[in-house]
This record gives structure tokens, C-alpha cells and sequence, in this order.
């Protein structure tokens, strides 16, 4: 298990280049089992979540070639089924959450599609109802084996149907877009997830021959094709890393530039860290954050009453920010109401802010209220272990930001999301050391 050693209380300065979208990589990879066309796709990120997927296209039959970093080529012409039925996919699809979206390219094209229970954050409860009903939908055969935790869906043809999903799930639209491109007829996708992600995905099944209507709004309309081809994609940058260096900037009243942050994509991500009193700053397609050497103030609600940051779907605010906006919150001025809807364990990291000195009332698992420093207290070093990646990034933020030197164990689940953060913080000025 490795180690974060981290120094904190240093000013950095400099510019850091977001790394590919870590979110949209999961459902562009798991595209590339539609065609046994070629797909190069650009700004792959460098993680440990995006490479056990490579890794079970890998085993899968996909041909798989790294051009350049970040760069790879795909090739599913030669798809070995009997994969999907052995003890090694049991193993490997429970490390990865993300696997769930094999299900509905491997059914659309193969008329078949498993996957054990997937793993991922220990967040709460993230349930797969609305992947399997939608395809349950297109006309497949579902089963679950309960001692084995394993799922199955079977269909000889899909065929499109109209169908108003339950929750606006990314990666339940993501699944349910992928079977229905290749299925029979039209299928009408309602209170369908809109995250830029799930554009992309779709612009990319377009470029390969697919039609889609309605991309970018909760009705995505689709005719089924017959075949797909190849194409060449390139990730977003990932607005999860970009929120995640406002917010170290502003902790450590640095001076930092983000880099190629393709604007039109973040939505309210730069007005909600503006609304703790944040400078962020438009600079052609960067981000330029000054230091805030006087601190930064939390605004009111028109009537004066305290802030609510919570999360929504798209456009409203992503949940995988809600830790760094938490984090940034112990050192402004004034207070604020995190409310984070949709998981229900994310929040219980804040045991280990409320030990570095911060201000926090937990009022239950779903909402906690923020009291900020002002830097008047700066946040005091300690021993802590990273829950998952947003709040293990959270806690690096605080870790930097504090007086002594920290350490976090279990970085493991920070590698899952970002890539190697260590080297490109130390780019900045950061006193931070992996030990092994």
C-alpha cells in the first residue's frame, strides 16, 4: 500500500494541463466492441481504472496498440466470447465499475452481455437497475445469478422501444445508447443523462455511422443501423481534475493556470467555486486562478440566508466535486451548506478535516455545514488514509494546504482517477513524496 507524504503550507505556482476525461473514457472504450473497425482514440488518461479496462479489452480479443502516451488504437474483430463466462472475467469485471458498460456493445452485437457485480468507491449504494431495464426494454433476457453476483443479458435481435429511465444515469444512458445504435427501429430515450461525456459518446457513435437525435438534451432519439465503422476520437480534458486545481489554488493562495480546459464544457462548475469568493478567471481556453492572499468570501442567497451547494444531472452541479468544494470551504470567510444528494457515504470523510481543526457539522449522511478559518486557524498535519478518489484528492488539497507534514495512506484510490499527480504537483512547487 503506498503513502502520500505531503509538506504543506507552501505557495505553488506555475501551470498544470488537465489529463483526459477519466469518466468519458469508460464509456468511449467500452464503444470500441460496436465495430470490428479500427478506433484511435487521443487523451486516454494515464489511470489505474482506465487501464484495467484496457486491460479487459485486452482479454476480450480487443487488438490493442499504444502509438504515443495517450494514444491507443482498438481493433475488436476477433471477440473471444468464452471470456465472458470464465472465473477470470468474475475476477476481473468486480475491480472496475466501469465494466458495467461491456454489457450493452457486447448484447447489441453480439447478443450477449455479462458482467459480475462491479466494484469502484465505497460511496453508497450505486444501483444497475436503470442499465438492465433499459436494455430489458430493447427486448433482452435478463438474469442474475445471487450466490455468484453475476449478470446476464441475451437477446437474437434488439429492437427499439420508447422508454423514460427511472434516474438520469450516465452510465445507464451511456449502455443503453451503446445496445440501441445497432437494434431494429427507432428508440426514444426520456429523462436521458446529458453530460457532455455522454455527448461525446454520442458524436463518436455518430461519426461511426450510428443516428442519434437530441444529443445534449434529456431526449435522445435513435435509429438503429446495421453496422458500425471505425473513427478517430479525442477526450475531453476532465472537469473532475480541473475542479479539483481551483480549489487547490485557492487553499494554498497560489497562483496557478489551468491549461486547455475546453470552457463550453464545464458549465456551472466555474460560477459555483466563484460563489465561495473565488477568482476564476477566462483566459482564452485556460483557466487563470491569482493568489488569493486576502482569502476569498462566501456569498449569500439573495435574502441573506446561507449558501446550499448541492449536487444535480447535468447542467446542475457534478457530485464528483462536492468534496473539493467542502474541502475549500474550511478556510473561507462564512459558512455553507454541502448537500450531497445522490450517495449517501460520501460525505464521511469529513472525520478526518474535523481532526485537522476544521469547522464542520455533519448534520446527517447526506449534508454537512461548513464554518471557514478565514485563515485565521490554518488546518494542522496529521496520519489520515484516502476513502475513495474525490475525497482522497480532497484530503491532499487540505494536506498542502496545512501547517506540518501530513501523511495518506491507501493512495491507490487517488491513482484510480488522477494521473501521476505526485510528478505534476511537485511541477508546481507541491512538497509531496510517494513512498512504497
Amino acid at each position: 500500500m503506498g503513502t502520500f507524504k505531503i509538506e504543506g503550507g507552501h505557495q505553488l505556482k506555475g501551470s498544470i494541463k488537465p489529463q483526459g476525461a477519466k469518466n468519458e473514457a469508460l464509456q468511449i472504450l467500452c464503444a470500441v466492441l460496436l465495430t470490428p473497425e479500427l478506433v484511435t482514440i487521443n487523451n486516454i488518461p494515464d489511470i489505474v481504472d482506465v487501464n484495467k479496462l484496457i486491460s479487459l479489452l485486452k482479454k476480450l480479443g480487443v487488438k490493442v496498440e499504444k502509438l504515443s502516451q495517450g494514444t491507443y488504437t482498438f481493433q475488436a474483430d476477433d471477440v473471444n466470447l468464452k471470456y465472458l463466462e470464465s472465473d477470470e472475467f468474475k475476477v476481473d469485471g468486480r475491480g472496475l465499475r466501469g465494466s458495467i458498460m461491456i454489457v450493452g456493445p457486447m448484447l447489441a452485437r453480439f447478443g450477449k452481455g455479462y458482467i459480475p457485480k462491479p466494484g469502484g468507491d465505497k460511496i453508497g449504494r450505486r444501483r444497475l437497475d436503470t442499465h438492465f431495464e433499459g436494455l430489458i426494454n430493447l427486448g433482452a433476457k435478463f438474469r442474475y445469478s445471487k450466490e455468484e453476483q453475476f449478470y446476464g443479458v441475451e437477446a437474437d435481435k434488439l429492437k427499439g422501444a420508447y422508454m423514460l429511465l427511472e434516474e438520469a444515469s450516465v452510465t445507464g444512458t451511456a449502455n443503453i445508447v451503446m445496445a440501441a445504435v445497432l437494434a431494429e427501429g427507432r428508440t426514444t430515450i426520456y429523462n436521458a443523462a446529458c453530460e457532455p461525456y455522454l455527448q461525446q459518446l454520442c458524436k463518436m457513435l455518430n461519426r461511426m455511422g450510428a443516428k442519434i437525435s437530441g444529443v445534449g438534451s434529456n431526449m435522445l432519439i435513435i435509429d438503429g443501423v446495421d453496422s458500425l465503422g471505425g473513427t478517430e476520437h479525442t477526450m475531453l480534458p476532465d472537469m473532475i481534475e480541473i475542479g479539483s486545481w481551483i480549489g487547490l489554488a485557492a487553499m494554498t493562495k497560489s497562483e496557478l493556470t489551468i491549461t486547455n480546459v475546453s470552457w463550453d464544457d464545464l458549465g456551472v462548475i466555474p460560477a459555483t467555486f466563484r460563489k465561495l469568493g473565488i477568482t476564476v478567471e477566462k483566459r482564452g481556453d485556460d483557466i487563470h486562478i491569482p493568489a488569493h492572499t486576502d482569502g476569498y468570501e462566501i456569498q449569500s442567497f439573495i435574502d441573506g440566508s446561507i449558501l446550499t451547494i448541492a449536487d444535480a444531472p447535468w447542467p446542475g452541479f457534478t457530485p464528483d466535486l462536492l468534496s473539493i468544494i467542502l474541502v475549500v470551504a474550511t478556510q473561507a470567510r462564512g459558512s455553507v451548506l454541502i448537500h450531497q444528494k445522490m450517495f449517501e457515504s460520501r460525505l464521511f470523510f469529513v472525520d478526518k478535516l474535523i481532526d485537522m481543526g476544521a469547522k464542520i457539522i455533519l448534520c446527517d449522511p447526506h449534508r454537512a455545514t461548513v464554518i471557514g478559518h478565514d485563515y485565521k486557524s490554518t488546518l494542522k498535519a496529521t496520519t489520515m488514509t484516502s476513502p475513495d478518489i474525490r475525497a482522497g484528492v480532497s484530503l491532499l488539497i487540505a494536506a498542502l494546504s496545512a501547517k506540518g507534514t501530513s501523511t495518506i495512506q491507501n493512495i491507490e484510490q487517488i491513482d484510480r482517477g488522477y494521473e501521476r499527480i505526485d510528478e505534476r504537483l511537485r511541477a508546481i512547487g507541491a512538497h509531496i513524496e510517494r513512498i512504497e
